[in-house]
């Protein structure tokens, strides 16, 4: 049986053991897009996403290939980047305007970074944990 007669659902994930078998698909890219999880590297093929550990590949499909729709594979696959932009861009520049009206700080960049930052770390968090539980 091929990797590819598997039949899996997006975001379902199988592990293959190196030891079991050594593989990688001929045609399969390696990338940048996505996230690494602590992977030495990482392939796509079409909607296949592959991560390479030093005893194990992990391999998952994709709803939207990020290198044809780099959007629609954020709206479908990774929607806790969207999210996470739009909590740094709006959430923080909502604290610091707060904050500024309160007189507690000074409106500087790196306030205004600082709230960008932490809102965007707290909406990717929290949106990735309720994506986990969802799937």
């Amino acid at each position: 049986m091929q990797l590819l007669d598997l039949a899996f659902m997006p975001g379902d994930e199988i592990e293959v053991p190196k030891e079991i078998r050594e593989f990688m698909l001929e045609g399969a890219e390696e990338t940048i897009l996505g996230q690494k999880n602590g992977a030495r590297k990482q392939y796509r093929y079409g909607n296949l996403h592959i991560r390479e550990y030093n005893d194990k590949f992990l391999v998952h499909t994709d709803r939207v290939d990020p290198r044809k729709d780099p959007i629609g594979h954020l709206v479908h696959d990774a929607p806790e980047v969207l999210i996470g932009l739009a909590c740094a861009i709006f959430g923080g520049s909502h604290i610091a305007q707060k904050l500024t009206k309160t007189k507690l700080h000074k409106p500087t960049l790196a306030n205004q970074m600082i709230y960008s930052i932490l809102a965007g770390y707290v909406g990717y968090n929290a949106t990735r944990k309720i994506k986990n539980y969802l799937e």
